[in-house]
């Protein structure tokens, strides 16, 4: 009898286990309160970009439920304290197919223009555990270049395009101009901004425009990070990550981008951490705290909340 054959079988892990094991690692570092606080406070990162428009806010990922509703109304409040000029959201609004569109009615609250592109959940692609690891898998065979930008093999029968429009609509009732691969020229606080909105990559919606150059600041606003090109920009905003959720920020991933900034071919890039949680089953953060992102604030955050952890980047 061969040894391997006298050794009993390990079961197969399958992606739903493993995800699993991974929330139950991240549990284990610190109570289950802790987490818990984590998930329904913020923080706020300023980034100080020469050039740029003042008081541009970005979120990303409210994934908005009954259970959360009222954590957000906070956001929002705090969002209106930094006197926004404009207000970006990068993505994934919903929780999961059961939740009513009718909590969209909270960016209303917003007191700035509001524009958006939408996440692999609003279109319901790639939210599912095996689902979420093909779509992973997927992104290899896609192309980022800027010249043969193709994210076509990404778009399958979990692209809900129904759905997307439909959270498009009611997102548009509430003051939220959703760009599907588009651009606008946006007045910031007497400022023009290029505001370029990319569709889900995931979903196989990502079709970049053609901008024109100018000497105006040009910021794209993308959901997942890894569906970047290396576009003329002078900054990229994604979401998509959560930060981990669950892993410390200063813990390197190989191949994963967790949160925070990058630089590749001169061009910039923020991953916040988002304001929400994803439908794994637990309303909990730990080591990834959500976060509101403003760039070039005019008041200062420290005065309006001083409680408050804030983070300082200058761009390079």
């Amino acid at each position: 009898m061969r040894l391997k054959d006298a050794l009993p079988k390990m079961p197969k892990i399958g992606t739903t286990h493993y995800l699993t094991f991974i929330v139950f690692l991240g549990i284990l570092n610190a109570s289950i309160g802790l987490a818990y606080v984590e998930a329904k406070t913020s923080e706020i990162t300023v980034l100080h970009i020469d050039g740029a428009p003042d008081n541009i806010v970005f979120i990303a990922d409210p994934h908005l439920k009954q259970g959360n509703i009222n954590y957000v109304n906070t956001i929002v409040n705090e969002i209106n304290a930094l006197d926004p000029s404009v207000v970006l959201i990068g993505g994934d609004f919903v929780y999961g197919d059961g939740e009513e569109f009718s909590l969209q009615k909270i960016w209303d609250g917003i007191d700035a223009p509001v524009y958006a592109v939408l996440g692999n959940h609003d279109y319901k692609s790639g939210i599912t555990s095996t689902s979420w690891v093909e779509k992973n898998l997927a992104v290899n065979n896609a192309s980022f270049d800027r010249d043969d930008y193709n994210v076509s093999s990404l778009r399958d029968e979990t692209t809900d395009v129904v759905y997307a429009g439909r959270l498009t609509d009611e997102l548009g009732m509430n003051g939220v101009r959703v760009l599907k691969n588009e651009y606008l020229v946006v007045d910031a606080d007497g400022q023009d901004l290029i505001l370029v909105g990319i569709d889900d990559g995931w979903a196989g919606m990502a079709d970049p425009p053609d901008v024109p150059k100018s000497s105006a600041f040009t910021l794209y606003l993308i959901h997942e990070p890894e569906c970047r090109a290396n576009w003329a920009a002078d900054l990229i905003l994604a979401g998509h990550t959560h930060g981990g959720q669950f892993l410390p920020q200063d813990i390197p991933l190989p191949g994963f981008e967790l949160s925070g900034l990058s630089l590749e071919n001169g061009v910039s890039t923020y991953i916040t951490r988002g304001i929400g949680t994803s439908n794994l089953g637990v309303e909990l953060r730990l080591f990834a705290t959500p976060e509101i992102v403003v760039i070039n604030p005019t008041c200062s955050p420290e005065e309006l909340f001083p409680d408050k952890k804030i983070t300082h980047i200058t761009l390079p």
